[in-house]
């Protein structure tokens, strides 16, 4: 009992800290949207900050993937952070992977936020661009610090590029 006693207020300590440590990173929209991106980007071989990134994420929240599969049927997948980590967190360190926000529409209601965020994927920080789509990010403002409640994007391709208006510089 003292055993278990001791990992859970040291789980509460730890979690605490990691909230204390990533403050700034939940203080503003674009700092979390800045820390999104960060969080998953790096060189191969390297790890990711992957408390950073969970701290992100309100309680419940989804990460959710579309594509269209060879008989054209459209199609997505949901991930909780830790799924994300699990699933796409593997390719990120192995091949390298660095996304960039490079233009963005924000809409405000209250606490609610939706923030069309169009990015693009490299391998390396400087490397040539592989993809970019549009992340479609829900945030909320609690009265003390910004969450992310969902990330729902689509990939472009050559039938469907990113619209102008959503490659606008901010």
């Amino acid at each position: 009992m003292k055993n278990l006693l001791f990992v859970l207020v040291f789980s509460l300590c730890t979690s605490a800290n990691a909230s204390a440590q990533y403050e700034e990173d939940v203080q503003s929209i674009d700092s979390i949207i800045e820390a999104l991106y960060a969080s998953i980007s790096g060189d191969a071989g390297v790890e990711r900050d992957w408390d950073r990134f969970k701290n992100l994420f309100i309680e419940g929240a989804q990460l959710t993937p579309t594509f269209q599969n060879q008989e054209g049927k459209i199609s997505f997948i949901q991930w909780s952070p830790e799924e994300y980590i699990e699933t796409a967190g593997v390719s990120l360190i192995r091949d390298g992977f660095y996304e960039d926000e490079i233009s963005r529409e924000v809409d405000t209601y209250r606490y609610i936020t939706q923030v069309f965020s169009t990015y693009q994927s490299k391998r390396t920080k400087d490397g040539e661009v592989f993809a970019r789509g549009i992340n479609s990010i829900q945030l909320l403002n609690d009265g003390n610090r910004w969450w992310v409640v969902s990330v729902f994007w689509s990939s472009e391709n050559e039938e469907y590029p990113i619209p102008s208006e959503y490659l606008k510089k901010n």
